[in-house]
């Protein structure tokens, strides 16, 4: 983990910048991919998965069966757990339910807006060396309280084309209408064009590496909107003289064992206290079984002293993290500070674990700095939201004189003309 002391204001900079290796251009895998998707659907998709996940049925879609058999197959401790975890993220993003409210504007005007569920949402589940099925209960369970009515979700399979039971199981208490065996860059190309199997979606969530990342960007090209830009997983904790070294240790490598491409960033006023972290961070980190994925995360990550906390919430803003905790004394106190941020943890019993699993908060966060404009994937994500308007003839004569020196003033007549016409009717 690289130590910075009282860095200038350049090189500051540099690190909000995220100036993390890029890797190998993706855009030509991207493009020959979905090229091949789009013109033979269900037999390129077959091709991909046998290539990349070594699976070779033809079979994309789960059978009820096999959804049926995943609760026998995990133990009864995690089968709570996950219901657990459900009730109370479901109680959350239940919260986020708008009633409608009728505005009147002015006499004879009013003004609302209502909620329309968007029709076919794709979600997206990593496979790779952890089953995240905390993530099929964060986009499902919105999705379905949205009233989505065809939720699909993807996930690629072992190569005996099997999926994680514990996903499975997830994904009957968040409700899913269709689930199928499918990752990578050739799910993110089924759900854009529809295949044979795979139906086409409106919009498409998710996490994932750098090729579904990249598949998503281009996705978005052909009109299929996503839920934001994602990039690798991040966490910045700010810490003080009275923290706690080793909570503040353990988020750090809670985060850095999610991928190699994690950055994690420790930002203090108190130089010794980092130290303290320092130490901290290599004795927890002999412990991990993912130990080899932190280390390499811990080579583009940073402890930073700065003069003050009020310089090191400005850092923050500027980084915009996606997920940050705030480990002082009164944290809240500082909250309104914080203007740019996925996910804000505050206190010292406020891990970042809690909001990746169970406090009911979504974890599909924005990253990379997009915490600047996005926001987390909620409720709104899966709605799209109508205005309507209502004008009685009263409200129309009101207004339209209003109207028509607007309208004029910009030269559109025929704008004019509408509201002219009616006043005139109005008037004969």
């Amino acid at each position: 983990m690289n130590y910075i002391l009282f860095p200038n204001s350049e090189a500051q900079q540099k690190i909000t910048a995220r100036q993390v290796p890029t890797g190998l251009n993706l855009e030509e895998t991207v493009r020959t991919i979905f090229t091949d998707v789009q013109k033979k659907g269900d037999q390129a998709i077959a091709k991909y998965t046998q290539l990349f996940d070594g699976f070779e049925g033809e079979n994309l879609r789960v059978s009820p069966e096999e959804m049926q058999k995943a609760a026998s197959q995990i133990a009864p401790e995690l089968k709570q757990a996950i219901d657990r975890a459900a009730h109370q993220i479901r109680r959350f993003h239940e919260s986020q339910v708008e009633p409608i409210q009728r505005i009147t504007t002015s006499l004879g005007v009013t003004c609302w807006r209502e909620s329309r569920p968007i029709e076919t949402v794709g979600l997206y589940i990593p496979g790779g060396t952890a089953p995240l099925f905390s993530t099929v209960l964060m986009l499902g369970i919105p999705a379905q309280i949205a009233g989505c009515p065809n939720r699909i979700l993807c996930t690629p399979p072992n190569a005996q084309g099997k999926i994680n039971p514990a996903i499975l199981y997830a994904a009957q208490v968040a409700g899913i209408t269709e689930l199928y065996k499918v990752g990578g860059i050739q799910a993110i190309a089924g759900l854009t064009f529809g295949t044979q199997t795979l139906p086409k979606v409106d919009k498409i969530f998710g996490p994932g590496n750098k090729y579904v990342t990249a598949a998503k960007a281009y996705a978005q090209q052909l009109q299929v909107a996503i839920d934001l830009p994602a990039g690798p997983s991040e966490v910045l904790i700010i810490a003080d003289a009275n923290s706690n070294p080793e909570f503040v240790a353990a988020d750090l490598l809670a985060q850095a064992e999610h991928d190699a491409d994690s950055q994690v960033i420790v930002l203090s006023d108190a130089p010794e206290q980092l130290q303290c972290i320092l130490a901290a961070i290599d004795r927890q980190l002999e412990k991990l079984p993912r130990k080899k994925i932190a280390q390499q995360a811990l080579l583009n990550s940073y402890a930073i002293a700065l003069p003050s906390l009020d310089d090191c919430f400005a850092f923050s803003n500027a980084y915009a993290p996606e997920h940050l905790i705030v480990a002082l004394e009164n944290a809240s106190d500082w909250s309104s500070k914080i203007t740019a941020a996925g996910s804000v943890f505050l206190g010292t019993y406020s891990c970042e674990t809690a909001g990746d699993y169970a406090s009911g908060t979504n974890h599909t966060l924005p990253t990379s700095g997009y915490a600047k404009a996005y926001s987390g994937v909620s409720l709104d994500s899966f709605i799209k939201k109508i205005t309507f308007q209502e004008i009685t003839e009263e409200g129309l004569l009101d207004l339209g004189p209003t109207l028509e020196i607007l309208a004029e003033a910009e030269g559109l007549f025929a704008h004019k003309n509408a509201v002219s016409l009616r006043i005139k009717k109005n008037n004969s």
